[in-house]
């Protein structure tokens, strides 16, 4: 591993990408759940449900982007090249490396993310578009690291894939709900649907945490074994301290609103609680957009186990 300008530039675009699918993930999960309160114009939640329609739009489009950005660095850095000499080798990578298979199976996945956003704002067909494009993207971009090393059937590449769906769901629901969903609802004739939401996003984040935490394990475990030196020794190790740092801090806010804000808001459905749980989300957001690019550093940085060979 390199730490120069193609090193950045490939994590920036990993960034963009995890980011913008876990925007979107969540962004399409809360206008599901929005819908019900969305149908009529007038409809208090009608706001936060464009919202939810539009961020899904926005984010895909930016996955869709980062993707392409991501392939081109790959290349670069898979042919020795500088950027410019990269477009040449793109065909290349594509058609005869697993790599190129997997970005293909992630870049599917996108575009069915995006039909989804252009289908309608409900029906089967879009259900089922949603489903496979998060199932696409999850599996082409666990396949792009260490995970595959493996083979496609490997029980850690299973594990990454659940590991990439959870992380998604559970940091998507809080970038989409913190950024842009939830401020939309600050008014009090949208006080209930607010309630019934921000309880929905609690639960279900800490379900998918539950599954993250488990995943997490097994991918350090298989990174470093059972080596603490191995994590304290290695440029890896540091990187995931400061990721498994990070994570504690967005557990502490995503607590003090299930424990502390979400119940006062139900009591008394206050302005100032309302405001409360929205301003907190919104910390563990931008807590969120840090692990995503950290995470991507981790995952262009050699685990130790591998590094040994």
């Amino acid at each position: 591993m390199r730490l120069d300008g193609l090193w950045f530039g490939q994590v920036a675009m990993a960034a963009l990408m995890d980011v913008a699918f876990a925007f979107a993930f969540g962004s399409a999960v809360l206008g599901t759940w929005l819908a019900s309160d969305a149908r009529l114009t007038v409809a208090p939640g009608r706001l936060a449900w464009q919202r939810s329609q539009r961020s899904l739009l926005a984010a895909v489009v930016v996955l869709l982007l980062a993707d392409l950005g991501w392939l081109l660095y790959q290349s670069a850095q898979m042919g020795g090249v500088r950027l410019p000499a990269a477009f040449a080798l793109v065909p290349t990578v594509l058609l005869q490396t697993s790599v190129g298979y997997a970005w293909s199976v992630a870049f599917g996945g996108a575009l069915l993310l995006l039909l989804s956003a252009l289908v309608g704002p409900e029906g089967r067909a879009r259900y089922l578009l949603l489903a496979l494009g998060v199932l696409f993207v999850a599996a082409g971009k666990a396949s792009m690291g260490h995970a595959a090393d493996g083979g496609v059937l490997s029980a850690g590449l299973g594990l990454h894939v659940l590991h990439v769906v959870a992380t998604s769901l559970w940091g998507g629901l809080v970038l989409a709900a913190g950024c842009a969903v939830l401020p939309a609802l600050g008014a009090s004739v949208a006080r209930g649907v607010l309630i019934r939401t921000a309880l929905k996003v609690s639960n279900v984040s800490l379900i998918a945490l539950v599954f993250v935490l488990v995943s997490g394990v097994f991918n350090v475990e298989r990174g470093a074994g059972a080596s603490l030196e191995a994590i304290q020794s290695s440029i890896w190790g540091h990187v995931l301290l400061l990721k498994l740092a990070l994570v504690a801090l967005a557990l502490v806010f995503g607590g003090l609103n299930r424990f502390l804000a979400l119940p006062r808001l139900r009591r008394t459905a206050s302005t100032m609680d309302a405001h409360t749980f929205v301003n907190v989300l919104y910390l563990e957001a931008l807590t969120m957009i840090g692990i995503f690019i950290i995470a991507a550093a981790l995952s262009h940085s050699a685990p130790p186990l591998t590094s040994m060979g």
